[in-house]
């Protein structure tokens, strides 16, 4: 299976990590050897009810005696489809009401920027440096870590950067600006928290200047914070939402809400302004409504910051300079990418998943389900300072 994997499926990197799967219950992933693994990351916060949770998959089974694919997006009624997009809009402020679903994160910020666009008639674009909202043509252009783009360039144009965290940037936003789109916390960057009123600063000045705001939460939506959405810790309610990842449930999804009004921009002039195929998918919908459910109904996101806690008690260390992030999306900073690679290899080889995060080379990530447990916590912190404390000796 292996030769396989490197002859016939595409590769990222050169140097992929290339376990081979059996299956994964719970918390943990088991390899073809039965070896068990304790998932500290979760899909990269993909699966946040864990692995094979009982409510997601017999939602899915159930639906899958139902129909599967029908017919293209918003067409015809399709119940999971339907209810999922009201629990989200239960759960959420005004005027975030109504929810376009799509297949992916990155699909749902291309669908965010064009109606940014439809909705102000502008087109500059204005994003953050070192900020990461997909890979596809539109969300890379917003992406703000040139070395990753420039071999794609042209890209879009009319897009500035700012820095987050930044209050003198925002001058930068004008009445040019169609949109300002910022992750709520810093993913790729290494876990960086909005400080000093920072994106209710950025709320203000749009409104000053009639630019919308979008607030990617496809990382730390869904419970993942504390909250089911990290803007909801920050005193800022964004014009257009993106989710996506753990919303899925481990299914492949993305949304983006906004308030009717700005919503229903897509219908016409042009009509069909957004379209999609296998969005709104009844099997996927049916896994996502189930995992919004046992979040929404359960205590798994007060408990989300209780083991915040337990982790940063935990994970003291000489070779750990801090620890980013707030509820279950952390990561810890090492002084260096040696000290984080060597962790991340050392620590799978011990039976524990760590990963890394897009452009701070010294972050590991920890992103696990919110149903794990202290034990299992307690369980992976201890090796994390076992591998530790052998990197610092050697």
């Amino acid at each position: 299976m292996s030769s396989d994997f490197f002859k016939y499926q595409a590769q990222t990197t050169p140097h992929p990590l290339a376990m081979e799967i059996s299956h994964a219950n719970g918390s943990y992933i088991y390899d073809t050897n039965n070896k068990a693994y304790l998932d500290f990351v979760a899909g990269v916060s993909a699966t946040p009810l864990g692995h094979n949770h009982p409510k997601v998959v017999y939602a899915i089974k159930e639906q899958l005696d139902k129909y599967l694919h029908v017919m293209v997006y918003g067409e015809y009624i399709q119940k999971p489809a339907v209810e999922l997009t009201k629990l989200l809009a239960e759960n959420l402020p005004q005027p975030l009401e109504k929810t376009y679903l799509t297949n992916s994160g990155t699909e749902a910020i291309e669908g965010a920027l064009k109606l940014a666009k439809r909705a102000t008639g502008r087109s500059e674009i204005i994003a953050a440096n070192n900020a990461y909202h997909g890979n596809t043509m539109g969300s890379m252009s917003v992406m703000g870590f040139e070395e990753r783009k420039r071999a794609f360039r042209p890209l879009l144009p009319n897009v500035k950067f700012i820095d987050f965290n930044n209050d003198d940037d925002l001058e930068q936003i004008t009445h040019k600006t169609a949109c300002v789109i910022l992750e709520t916390i810093q993913g790729g960057a290494g876990f960086i928290e909005p400080k000093n009123d920072y994106l209710a600063k950025v709320r203000k000045r749009c409104n000053e200047v009639n630019a919308l705001l979008i607030l990617d939460e496809i990382q730390p939506g869904i419970g993942r914070t504390g909250k089911l959405f990290g803007f909801q810790h920050y005193n800022c309610v964004p014009d257009i939402l993106v989710s996506g990842k753990g919303l899925g449930g481990g299914m492949p999804i993305g949304a983006f809400t906004a308030s009717s009004e700005l919503m229903d921009l897509l219908q016409d002039n042009p009509k069909l302004g957004h379209i999609t195929t296998f969005g709104g998918h009844p099997v996927i919908a049916a896994s996502a409504l189930a995992t919004l459910k046992e979040i929404t109904e359960s205590n798994l996101m007060e408990q989300s910051l209780e083991k915040e806690q337990l982790f940063r008690e935990l994970l003291v260390h000489p070779l750990i300079t801090e620890i980013r992030g707030k509820g279950l999306m952390l990561a810890i900073i090492t002084p260096s990418s040696e000290i984080t690679n060597a962790l991340i290899l050392k620590c799978q080889n011990a039976g524990l998943i760590l990963f890394w995060l897009l452009f701070e080379p010294k972050a590991v990530r920890i992103t696990p389900p919110l149903t794990i447990s202290n034990d299992e916590i307690i369980k992976g912190c201890k090796i994390i300072i076992e591998i530790l404390d052998e990197i610092h000796l050697q």
